[in-house]
């Protein structure tokens, strides 16, 4: 199954590329939600085969996911891989600068289910599809949000 979004950030697309390669501050951020963030590589610097294992719970019951940095093309391309035990996913986030200080960010996420019991999630979700484009679509409109605020009070130091 494909989700995909656009969204605008009144950003510089350096400044975009930058924040959402700020791996720390968004392993920080998944564990004051509750997750348990653990990076597995050994690389020193940003660079394709950075990897991270993950455990969250969802729907009262815990998951882990091995998440991978696949590709990387500063500043304009991120993609992702993560399995599960029930499913495995690729992300892609292309960046376009559409002027100075304003980019847009284009996320697509591809799911596949590796069990029945995910192969009928995601079913019910091809089900609500309206619902859950919508919800996709308001989490990224956050998630572009919060870029833009980090720049913000980046810039103001």
């Amino acid at each position: 199954m494909r989700f995909a979004t656009k969204q605008d950030i009144e950003a510089p697309i350096a400044d975009v590329f930058r924040i959402l390669t700020d791996f720390e501050a968004w392993e920080r951020a998944a564990m004051r939600r509750g997750s348990e963030v653990a990076r597995t590589d050994k690389l020193r610097s940003l660079a394709a085969g950075m990897r991270w294992t993950v455990r969250f719970s969802y729907r009262s019951k815990p998951r882990d996911l091995e998440l991978e940095l696949t590709q990387i093309e500063q500043p304009v391309l991120l993609r992702f891989a993560g399995v599960s035990q029930a499913m495995e996913g690729a992300a892609s986030i292309e960046l376009m600068e559409m002027a100075a200080k304003r980019t847009r960010m284009h996320l697509v996420l591809d799911v596949t289910p590796r069990s029945l019991s995910a192969r009928l999630f995601l079913q019910s979700l091809r089900l609500a599809r309206a619902r859950v484009d919508r919800k996709f679509d308001q989490k990224v409109a956050h998630l572009a949000g919060d870029i833009e605020t980090r720049y913000r009070a980046f810039r103001s130091y």
